[in-house]
């Protein structure tokens, strides 16, 4: 594990930097075992004023070490590596007190461990040949706390995978949602269809703050941890 900097973080949330100063940037620490990948992805952030690396790690045997030393925002997470793969880093981070939002790496030929991947409370992928504008895109969307699934890939990489289980977890799925007020459900829907807090907003004619509200009520009583896991609860109980 390579650390950058020193650690200095506020539970996920933008930071004051001094006196005077803007919010710090967007701490990112990227996990891949291919060293090639981790350094290309050092040069291509360099351009980003708002998102510092502050660490990377070659496996993920090391994720649990490193948020502990350096409190990232958002971790990029491949996920075949040799010693403890990506799923399992996940799960971990995402269980702890204070988790930072994950990002998984994938060829997309892993795509099935990419919904696993999901379900475990990562915020989204990215494919590993995607735009540098893009990938900066998705790190300051999944740091401000949205979702970074288009409709578009997010139909795409469920209809690749094939799921025996897919009537079971339907039934399961509508008897959680069923535990949704109709307004709470309306907001579970549109993540659903990737919508962002405006996008929502704008289609139930409600402020965005109200929006995210709506969103960390539909968590807490589905005991989920983020607007992926929504979304995929949604796609399961297939009443979108």
């Amino acid at each position: 594990m390579f650390p950058y900097g020193h650690a200095d973080q506020a539970d996920g949330a933008a930071v004051l930097t001094g006196e005077g100063e803007g919010p710090a940037p967007i701490r990112l620490a990227i996990v891949d075992d291919d060293p090639l990948v981790r350094a290309g992805l050092v040069m291509l952030l360099a351009a980003a004023p708002d998102i510092e690396v502050v660490a990377e790690a070659g496996d993920g045997a090391e994720a649990d070490a490193l948020a502990d030393a350096h409190w990232p925002d958002v971790v990029l997470m491949d996920i075949r590596m040799p010693r403890v793969d990506g799923l399992v880093a996940t799960e971990r981070l995402r269980s702890r007190a204070r988790p930072p939002h994950v990002i998984v790496l994938t060829t997309f030929d892993a795509d099935d461990h990419v919904l696993r991947a999901l379900r475990a409370g990562a915020s989204g992928f990215l494919l590993k040949d995607t735009p540098p504008r893009d990938i900066m895109r998705a790190i300051r969307t999944v740091a401000a706390g949205e979702a970074m699934l288009s409709p578009s890939v997010t139909r795409q990489l469920i209809q690749h995978v094939a799921d025996p289980a897919a009537a079971s977890r339907r039934d399961h799925a509508r008897s959680r949602l069923g535990l949704l007020t109709g307004r709470e459900r309306e907001v579970a829907m549109a993540l659903g269809r990737g919508c962002s807090n405006a996008e929502i907003g704008a289609e139930l004619r409600m402020t965005v703050p109200t929006v995210m509200a709506h969103v960390s009520r539909v968590l807490t009583k589905l005991a989920l941890n983020n607007r992926v896991q929504i979304a995929l609860l949604v796609h399961d109980a297939d009443v979108t």
